[in-house]
C-alpha cells in the first residue's frame, strides 16, 4: 500500500486536500483499503487544531473522490469529533497552569494604559515566573521595545499583539520537519533522564507512525531500571508491535539486533530505548555513546535521529540536560513532555534562545494519542487565549 506524507514529514512538492485523498483512491480501485478506513486515515490526520467546518470539508471531498455514503461518515464523525476535544482544545488544557502564571498576569499589565519602564519591569517580572530563563526574557524585552518604537506604540493593551509576535519569532528554530527515509529503516535512539517519560512515549511515538502508515519495531535498550523490558513489552502489546529484548541483554546489543530485525523484515521505524541517566553520570553517558556507535556498526548513517525526552516540570534545569546530552551525543530534537503538569511551558523559549535543538514533538497528557506534533503557532495561541 502506498504510504501518505502528512505534514510532519517534509514533502517534495505541495499537495492538495483533494490530490492527498486521491493518493487513497489507487488503492480503494485495488480493494487494498476500504473507503471507511480511508476516512479514518484522513481523521487521524485532521486531529489536531483546525475546526470543524475543514473536518467537514475534508470529508465532503471523500465523498466526493470515494462516493461514500454520507451517512455512514456522520457516524464516524460523531465518534472521532463530537465526544472528543480536538487537539488545540486539549492543547489549551494542558497549558492551563502555564497560563495561569503567564496569561492572566499579563492581561493585568496590557490593561494599565500607558507604556512606561514600570510596564517593562512588570513584564520582565512576569516572564521570568513562566521559566523562560533571563537570556530569552532579555532577547524579548529588547524585541519588543524596537517595536514599540518603530510602530509608535503608546498603549499597554498593544504589547499583547508585540509580545505574541516577538514568542512566534523566537521559537522558529525550534521547528523543523522530521524526515524520514522512504522505503528504508529509520533508526530513532530515545535518551534522556529516569522519569522523563522516555519508555511512555516510546509507546506514543508507536501508535502516532503507526497511524501514518509507518511499520514499527521496539528495542528494550534500557537494561538497567527494573520492569523497563516489561513496561515497553506492554506497550508493544498495546500498539501490536514487535519488542526486541533480552533477560540479561546488553543495551547496544539489543539495539543491534533490533535493528537487524527491523532491516530484516522491512521495517519504517525503530524506536530504541536506553537507560535513563544523569548528564552528571559520567561512566553511564560514555555506554550510551557505545549504544550509538554499535547501532551505526548495524545500519550505516544510523541512528538517524537521536531524540532526547525531556519533563517539562524541571525548568530551566531543562536547558543543563539539552546541553549534557547534546554536547554527548548530538541530539537531533526533542520531545518535551508532561506540559500538562507544569506552570513552567514557558521552558521552550529558554530552550530556543540557550540551545535551539528541534522539538519535534510535545505530550499533554497520559492518553495514547496526546503526544503530537510541535506547532509553533498552537502552542504560542494556547498560551495566551
Amino acid at each position: 500500500m502506498e504510504k501518505k506524507i502528512f505534514k510532519l514529514f517534509k514533502r517534495s512538492k505541495k499537495v492538495s486536500p483533494i490530490q492527498d485523498e486521491t493518493l487513497l483512491a489507487k488503492n480503494i480501485a485495488q480493494e487494498e483499503i476500504k473507503p471507511l478506513d480511508a476516512v479514518d486515515e484522513i481523521l487521524n490526520e485532521i486531529n489536531s487544531a483546525i475546526t470543524d467546518s475543514e473536518v467537514i470539508n475534508r470529508v465532503d471531498d471523500v465523498i466526493e473522490a470515494f462516493e461514500v455514503k454520507p451517512e455512514t461518515i456522520d457516524e464516524q464523525l460523531a465518534v472521532a469529533n463530537i465526544n472528543k476535544l480536538s487537539w488545540l482544545g486539549r492543547l489549551k488544557d494542558g497549558l492551563a497552569k502555564t497560563r495561569n502564571t503567564l496569561g492572566k498576569k499579563l492581561l493585568e499589565v496590557f490593561g494599565k494604559g500607558k507604556i512606561d519602564e514600570i510596564i517593562y519591569e512588570e513584564l520582565e517580572a512576569i516572564l521570568l515566573s513562566a521559566d523562560i530563563g533571563y537570556a530569552a526574557t532579555s532577547y524579548l524585552l529588547e524585541d519588543i521595545r524596537k517595536k514599540v518604537s518603530l510602530k509608535g506604540l503608546k498603549d499597554a493593551s498593544e504589547l499583547k499583539l508585540e509580545l505574541k509576535e516577538s514568542i512566534t519569532e523566537l521559537l522558529q528554530p525550534l521547528f523543523k520537519p522530521l524526515e524520514l527515509k522512504q522505503n528504508a529503516t529509520n533508526v530513532m535512539m530515545m535518551v534522556g533522564v529516569n522519569g522523563a517519560g522516555k519508555t511512555t512515549s516510546i509507546g506514543k511515538l508507536a501508535n502516532f507512525f503507526q497511524k501514518q502508515g509507518l511499520s514499527v519495531i521496539l528495542a528494550a535498550g534500557d537494561t538497567f531500571r527494573a520492569a523497563a523490558r516489561e513496561q515497553l513489552c506492554e506497550w508493544g502489546k498495546r500498539n501490536n508491535v514487535a519488542v526486541i529484548s533480552q533477560q540479561d541483554g546488553d543495551s547496544a546489543a539489543v539495539c543491534y539486533d533490533a535493528v537487524q530485525s527491523a532491516i530484516a523484515n522491512k521495517i519504517d521505524i525503530v524506536l530504541a530505548d536506553t537507560a535513563g541517566r544523569l548528564p552528571t553520570q559520567l561512566n553511564l553517558m560514555e555506554e550510551i555513546k557505545k549504544v550509538k556507535r554499535v547501532i551505526g556498526k548495524s545500519l550505516s548513517d544510523a541512528p538517524h535521529e537521536i531524540l532526547l525526552v525531556l519533563d517539562s516540570n524541571i525548568g530551566q534545569n531543562a536547558i543543563n540536560q539539552v546541553k549534557a546530552f547534546d554536547d554527548a551525543l548530538g541530539i537531533s530534537g526533542i520531545v518535551l513532555t508532561k506540559l500538562d503538569g507544569t506552570a513552567k511551558g514557558g521552558v521552550i523559549c529558554a530552550i530556543a534562545r540557550e540551545r535551539p535543538v528541534p522539538i519535534y514533538f510535545i505530550g499533554i497528557g497520559e492518553k495514547i494519542d496526546d503526544l503530537r506534533p510541535f506547532e509553533i503557532k498552537d502552542y504560542v495561541d494556547a498560551l495566551f487565549d
